[in-house]
Order: C-alpha cells, then structure tokens, then sequence
C-alpha cells in the first residue's frame, strides 16, 4: 500500500511539473508565467521528494532537509527572478 501511495506522490509530483509549463506558450505577462512555473515547480518536487521519502524511510533527515529547502528555495528564488523583471521594465 505504501508503495503505490509513493508512486501516486511521484506521479502527481510530474503533474504539476507539465502543468506549470502549459502557461509558458499563453500571451500572458512574464510574472504570470513566472509564478505558475514556479508553484507548479516547487509542488511537483515536492510531491516527488514526498513520494521518494515513502519508498526509502531511513533517509527522512535528507527527505525533510530537502523539502524544506524546496520551499524556502524556490519561494526565494522566485521573488529574485520577479523583482530583476519588474526593474527592468521601470527602467525601459
């Protein structure tokens, strides 16, 4: 039962992958772009991370460092990437 939970966390985790990068080809705004890419990204690798943590449970301090550091990361990261955009377009 395990196992298949796992597999469904890792299936998820690759649909919200796809997901975030279907907005990319619209003709919305590039911070649109950027925040669905991003909260798709940071979900699905989570997800899979979570997935991963089911099937290989000796290795929870890694699994949970590296949750963690997804949240933190790419949340960040994001913020960075949106603020250099929005600068430049003050500037042109």
């Amino acid at each position: 039962m395990i196992s298949y939970l796992s597999y469904f966390c890792i299936g998820v985790g690759l649909i919200f992958w796809f997901w975030g990068t279907f907005p990319l080809v619209g003709d919305r705004s590039v911070l649109y772009k950027l925040h669905s890419l991003s909260v798709a990204d940071t979900l699905g690798s989570m997800s899979i991370v979570f997935g991963l943590l089911l099937q290989i449970p000796s290795e929870w301090p890694l699994f949970i460092l590296a949750i963690i550091s997804l949240a933190i990361w790419n949340t960040v990261l994001g913020y960075v990437l949106a603020y250099c955009s929005s600068s430049e377009d003050n500037q042109q």
